[in-house]
């Protein structure tokens, strides 16, 4: 039986990652901590890798006891910290990434339920270890440099590559599984962007991407895949959705993956 194997939460969205040991389920659905801020441009728009490349060469920590954050630029050694939790901090915040973006940009939170990447699907993402590999493999990249492409909040131990795409049905289901005690909905493949197509350190394209990728994934479409809902085969981890039964709940390293099977949508 799968077990989850990593947890990943990006407590500033398009930022660099934090790894867990446990997690608790939010509100709406989404892993607390998980893009519980935002970078935004004066037009309310978010600063992120689909609207700016620049952004990969932001190196960053945050600790989650104090939310303090820590940024600098990449390949300079000198960092900078600033508490997010209050809103002076947030500003000094913006101030400096305003500098480094050379537009303006503020800081902002949400606490209850943060910006999720799908506005809809506000449940973790997921993706099993054996993926991970396989795409490694692909572009001779290591399995790291992979994950933070792709961005996953749950990686689930199996070595089988696109396992989890066991987890998604056709239009109007969604597939009943559980991480440990919290119940989730598998809903779709997660239609990727620009992002996985560049290398997270520097922003730089990796040469033809996006086609290679097509073609790999075309070729090694496992029986269990094709739905209604993989149409195209751009796609790669699962968007979910947390009942509000499970919201509270701890997921932690270790937990035991079960899949319950193909339910109706309602939502």
């Amino acid at each position: 039986m799968p077990t989850l194997s990593r947890i990943t939460v990006f407590p500033v969205k398009s930022l660099d990652g934090l790894t867990l040991d446990s997690a608790t389920v939010g509100e709406r659905g989404a892993l607390e901590l998980d893009r519980e801020y935002a970078l935004f441009d004066v037009d309310g728009e978010y600063v992120n890798g689909k609207a700016t490349a620049k952004i990969h060469r932001l190196q960053s920590s945050f600790d989650p006891a104090t939310h303090e954050l820590t940024v600098g630029r990449y390949g300079d050694d000198e960092r900078h910290s600033f508490s997010l939790r209050d809103e002076a901090g947030r500003a000094a915040c913006g101030e400096w990434l305003t500098d480094f973006f050379g537009d303006p940009v503020t800081v902002e939170r949400d606490d209850a339920g943060g910006y999720p990447d799908d506005e809809d699907l506000h449940g973790p993402t997921v993706i099993s270890t054996g993926t991970v590999r396989a795409v490694a493999d692909w572009f001779d990249l290591p399995p790291e440099n992979v994950r933070r492409r792709f961005r996953a909040n749950i990686e689930i131990g199996s070595p089988e590559p696109f396992w989890e795409d066991r987890l998604f049905a056709d239009h109007g289901e969604v597939v009943a599984f559980a991480v440990g005690d919290c119940r989730v909905h598998g809903v779709n493949p997660c239609q990727r962007c620009v992002v996985p197509t560049r290398d997270p350190d520097t922003g730089e394209e990796t040469e033809d991407f996006r086609e290679r990728f097509i073609q790999r994934r075309e070729a090694t479409l496992p029986e269990w895949t094709p739905s209604e809902r993989f149409d195209h085969p751009y796609r790669l981890m699962l968007n979910t959705v947390v009942p509000e039964a499970s919201w509270d709940t701890e997921i932690a390293v270790g937990d035991e993956v079960t899949v319950d099977g193909v339910r109706t949508a309602e939502f």
